[in-house]
């Protein structure tokens, strides 16, 4: 650090405000690059997981309802049963 006389010195003190003003400027402009690829990855995440969505409603809409197989197949065993039972 600068010797407390060397800070009397209006020179010494605008070279030492502007080397800290480049260290602030480079420093934010890391946090701001920063910043910056940090909101796109996000984009993307957002984008796939909507993509991921689509892909599960679509799925679901054209999947067969296991209870109403289920339901049709019990019903069908019935209707056999009863037919059998009569004697054809």
């Amino acid at each position: 650090m600068n010797e407390p006389s060397s800070l009397s010195d209006p020179t010494a003190v605008a070279v030492e405000l502007e080397r800290l003003r480049g260290t602030v400027e480079a420093g934010f402009a890391r946090v701001d690059g920063s910043l910056a690829l940090l909101v796109q990855r996000s984009d993307q995440t957002d984008k796939q997981l909507a993509d991921h969505e689509a892909r599960l409603d679509a799925l679901e809409r054209s999947r067969w309802p296991l209870a109403g197989i289920g339901t049709l197949a019990a019903v069908a065993t019935v209707a056999l049963m009863a037919w059998e039972v009569t004697g054809h």
